[in-house]
């Protein structure tokens, strides 16, 4: 009697690699009744074939064969099979040999003689935990959208202007594409190129960052192509340049606009050719970097005001990724007060839960000149002065309308009378509490530590508005 197809099974694609073709035909006769569709392979080399033709679900692959075994497939084959179950099955099987196999990227291991069970078995747990695996990226995306938090490296927003940057940059990190990044000074703009590198290809290479308008102008020509033995006083030893250090990785040039004339053409001819000449040296080298520019000035007013080459202009401005000031994207904001408080109240060591709504109002109404930096740099010194387990308005900069909340004693009670002290400062208190929680009563009673009834029998008595 046939057995039933598995629920969903139908459509799931699986390849059997194994010398012994009676052992191919009995898996795939019972795997077929199981609800796959099947193929065979006689060989590694054959299932590479069928592999570059074909996308597979799963593939059951054994370990010893002619031409080329197990092993050697899954290392061929390891990119083709990023979205693909692979299962090793093998009679000389050994603890090292699956362990090596799970590192090369196998998801499990059998050995022979097995039973039919169990191959239906594992392939069946595999299948869950692919199917919980695509439920886990759907749910994640769902929230995420849900939430609007998008994230690129370490940048968070929720704007649909940084949404429409993250892609881009999302694009471009696949290919060796020269990038130019544009914005305000503390927009981000490091940030973005080290994105781009650790979301690419030159992950795993060198990111060397270099503020072009850091280092002296003598200096510059050494710093970037190097310099040999006695090329110049002081040159003690052979110095590799900033262009190798980057080999194999990325070049950062922050404030490219500010390099100057003298050196732009040499950087001209590096980016055309790829190769450097260190000062001193009679002979080039090659040098394989990517580089990502960055510059808070408008380049094409400069090139007109011939401070900037033109030709070195169009050379790194292939893809442009355009940085928005912090005032033309307000509804960040409350995301990057939670992602800045959760990064410092770690580094700080310091209970802090969370942002009043009146200290983000007034977070709101800045123009915040310096852009994001700014912002990290007031959510920092918040934190440290945060006496509360949340940011109050007062931990704010006097500069953001913030009113000091540290007045003599007596200039608050104005008297002697403990009762009229104790009643000034229950209710201001509890109005701070309520501004705390954005007129949460239940939450404020609990910061109070009182009960709710009497917070709102408080509430009454002192005429609190909420």
């Amino acid at each position: 009697m046939a057995q039933k197809p598995e629920t969903g099974a139908g459509s799931r694609q699986l390849l059997i690699i194994d010398d012994e073709e009676n052992m191919c035909d009995m898996l795939a006769r019972i795997l077929k009744r199981a609800g796959y569709c099947v193929d065979t392979a006689l060989d590694g080399r054959s299932g590479l074939a069928m592999i570059a033709r074909k996308n597979y679900d799963f593939v059951l692959c054994d370990l010893k064969m002619p031409h080329m075994d197990g092993m050697a497939f899954l290392k061929a084959a390891r990119e083709k099979l990023a979205a693909t179950t692979v299962i090793m099955m093998s009679a000389y099987g050994t603890i090292d040999t699956a362990v090596t196999a799970l590192k090369e990227g196998a998801y499990d291991y059998i050995s022979k003689p097995f039973k039919i069970d169990e191959v239906v078995l594992t392939l069946k747990k595999a299948e869950e935990r692919e199917n919980l695996k695509r439920e886990n990226r759907f749910l994640k995306a769902r929230i995420r959208n849900i939430e609007g938090d998008f994230c690129f490296g370490r940048m968070v927003a929720k704007s649909r202007a940084m949404r429409e940057v993250f892609k881009l940059a999302e694009k471009v990190s696949k290919y060796g594409t020269t990038v130019l990044i544009t914005g305000e000074s503390g927009t981000g703009k490091e940030l973005v190129a080290r994105g781009i590198h650790s979301d690419g290809n030159r992950a795993k290479g060198a990111f060397v960052p270099v503020n072009c308008g850091g280092i002296p102008e003598t200096l510059l020509e050494s710093e970037f192509f190097g310099h040999t033995k006695g090329a110049f006083t002081n040159a003690l030893r052979d110095k590799p340049g900033l262009f190798e250090e980057a080999h194999g990785g990325t070049l950062f040039l922050d404030e490219i606009g500010e390099l100057p004339l003298s050196l732009q053409v040499k950087l001209l001819r590096v980016l055309q050719e790829s190769e450097v000449r260190p000062i001193g040296g009679s002979q080039t080298r090659k040098v394989d970097v990517r580089v990502v520019a960055a510059t808070s000035k408008n380049l094409e007013e400069e090139v007109r005001r011939g401070n900037f080459r033109e030709d070195l202009f169009f050379r790194i401005n292939v893809l442009s990724i355009q940085l928005p000031p912090l005032r033309e994207r307000l509804e960040d904001i409350p995301l990057l007060c939670r992602h800045f408080i959760a990064r410092y109240k770690e580094k700080l060591n310091k209970d802090i839960q969370g942002i009043a709504p009146a200290a983000v109002s007034m977070l709101m109404k800045h123009p915040w000149p310096g852009n994001v930096r700014e912002l990290e740099n007031v959510i920092e010194r918040a934190v440290v002065l945060a006496e509360k387990k949340v940011v109050l308005p007062e931990n704010l900069p006097a500069e953001l309308g913030a009113k000091a909340g540290n007045r003599r004693m007596d200039d608050i009670f104005g008297g002697f009378s403990l009762k009229a002290a104790r009643r000034m400062m229950e209710e201001r208190l509890i109005r701070r509490a309520l501004e705390a929680t954005g007129g949460n009563r239940t939450r404020a009673a609990r910061l109070l530590e009182i009960s709710h009834p009497s917070l709102l029998q408080k509430i009454k008595l002192y005429a609190i508005d909420l």
